[in-house]
């Protein structure tokens, strides 16, 4: 009997995977499986003979979401199933969540179909604090920045950076800056075959450098022991993501992966921890964060390969 065939999904610019998973294909072999790496749009690859397909580094995904969705629609056996991905491919999943009693940080969407003109993009952003623009469409950050509503110059800059995503047919998300990310960092919780297994807190990626707004920098990410709150809130986010599915899909889907963003509230919080994000596409898993957490991401993938 020949070896199970995993394909990891990728995108052109990362042919041999992110940094961050390169271990994962001898990871794969050690336990007895095949391991092949692709890149999603690539013509030449055969799907219908790529065994058990696991996204991981399309980093280029959301300017190209339609065709990315078609792809992953006509994709056998892929991990995570195209209907979850589809849904997660657009920050708007915060409002499903938000109906479902989650908390989440406070956001005015900007539509393009509402053809705002400067002067309302500008009455739609926070009159104090800080606040982030992100487009609801995007993958690693890109296109998100950090602005401070009394400096003029930030402001501006927020403004165009809004109008520039509108133009271009992209909602926009207008979301005021989380303290607390700054004082205590954002936790990743990661969930593999619907099971916890493992915690990283990430230190602040968004710098108060309010000139250009595009603060971003590289994502550190520390191994840390989550606490029971923690994985308390966890299991409530992620029961209503499961809840979710199963509502709009008639029948519940095991998730190969699952990793829940939240952020702890403040102290005039009413809330213990909000939801930042849930990501079920290409975001990192922090594979190098802890030499096991590459090694329980294997283990999970060779489950589901020899089913």
């Amino acid at each position: 009997m020949s070896d199970p065939i995993v394909t990891l999904v990728t995108a052109a610019a990362f042919p041999e995977l992110d940094s961050d998973e390169a271990g994962l294909p001898d990871a794969l072999r050690e336990r007895g499986i095949e391991p092949r790496i692709a890149v999603w749009n690539d013509p030449s690859v055969d799907w219908s003979n790529a065994g058990t397909v696991v996204v991981r580094s399309v980093r280029d995904y959301a300017p190209n979401r339609l065709e990315f969705i078609e792809w992953a629609k006509s994709v056998p056996r892929l991990l995570n199933p195209a209907s979850v991905i589809e849904w997660n491919t657009d920050k708007h999943y915060l409002k499903e969540l938000a109906k479902r009693g989650m908390p989440t940080i406070d956001t005015m969407w900007l539509e393009p179909s509402q053809n705002l003109s400067r002067h309302q993009v500008h009455t739609r952003m926070p009159a104090y604090g800080d606040f982030v623009i992100k487009p609801a469409i995007s993958s690693g950050g890109r296109g998100t920045g950090r602005y401070t509503s009394t400096d003029g110059t930030s402001r501006m800059n927020a403004i165009s950076d809004a109008i520039h995503h509108l133009e271009k047919g992209r909602t926009v998300m207008v979301q005021r800056y989380h303290q607390e990310v700054d004082h205590s960092g954002e936790i990743s919780l990661i969930y593999l075959n619907g099971l916890p297994s493992y915690m990283v807190k990430k230190e602040p990626m968004l710098h108060p450098r309010f000139r250009g707004g595009n603060t971003v920098q590289e994502e550190i990410a520390h191994s840390k022991q989550a606490t029971e709150d923690e994985w308390r809130w966890g299991e409530r986010i992620r029961k209503a993501l499961h809840s979710y599915i199963k509502d709009t899909s008639g029948r519940d889907e095991q998730l190969l992966f699952n990793r829940v963003d939240i952020v702890r509230g403040g102290p005039n919080d009413e809330e213990e921890f909000y939801v930042m994000e849930i990501s079920l596409i290409d975001g990192s898993l922090y594979l190098s964060a802890d030499e096991s957490n590459l090694e329980k991401f294997a283990d999970a993938i060779a489950v589901r390969a020899f089913w």
